[in-house]
């Protein structure tokens, strides 16, 4: 992603600061952040399940996007120790960003990945897929993720994917704020999470 540095880290800032906006608009929830990034060098956490309302935006100085793309190491080993800090109560939203496929994973595969993605989702975890270079829905449906975005690794392009991931992520939380368990949210939105369509309903 080197060609596209600048704006991924722009555009992560954006997210960050939706994230600390969600924060003050749902004063009920409280909001955490982790970022990892990764490259076949290794991963690195930018935040580690840090109060939304502490976190200063990205400055990208170790943001390194060379090399190749060890996607489902990076998917397991996150993953893995995220669900160590939560509960079953708790929702969870992950959002996987790639410009490329899996290319040098060693700890995990394939069937670690997708058994990992339905056991989460069955506790109401909403994981998403965002790529480039590739036919990104058809990836996420091949990783069992319900939810794929396919954006242009350009920066107009990566301005545009941003936009609307912020957009359908502020409609997440607003769902959040409606529904009761994780399980019911997922259930909300379902596989519609990036649909700028997506029911704004209540529940009843």
């Amino acid at each position: 992603m080197s060609s596209i540095e600048q704006a991924t880290v722009s555009g992560l800032n954006e997210t960050i600061q939706s994230i600390k906006n969600a924060q003050e608009k749902h004063a009920e929830q409280e909001h955490f952040v982790s970022l990892l990034s990764f490259n076949s060098e290794g991963m690195k956490y930018h935040y580690d399940c840090t109060p939304a309302k502490d976190i200063d935006l990205f400055d990208g100085k170790d943001y390194v996007p060379d090399s190749c793309t060890p996607l489902y190491d990076a998917i397991g080993s996150g993953i893995a120790k995220l669900r160590r800090g939560v509960t079953d109560d708790d929702q969870v939203l992950v959002t996987i960003i790639t410009d490329g496929l899996e290319n040098n994973s060693h700890e995990y595969d394939y069937m670690a990945v997708t058994s990992l993605m339905d056991k989460m989702k069955s506790r109401g975890w909403m994981i998403t897929y965002i790529g480039a270079n590739q036919d990104a829905i058809k990836t996420a449906r091949e990783l069992h993720i319900d939810n794929g975005l396919e954006y242009d690794a350009t920066p107009a392009g990566v301005k545009a994917m941003m936009d609307m991931e912020c957009e359908s992520r502020e409609e997440f939380y607003d769902c959040v704020a409606v529904y009761g368990s994780p399980l019911e949210v997922k259930e909300a939105v379902s596989n519609s999470y990036f649909k700028k369509s997506k029911k704004k309903d209540t529940k009843k």
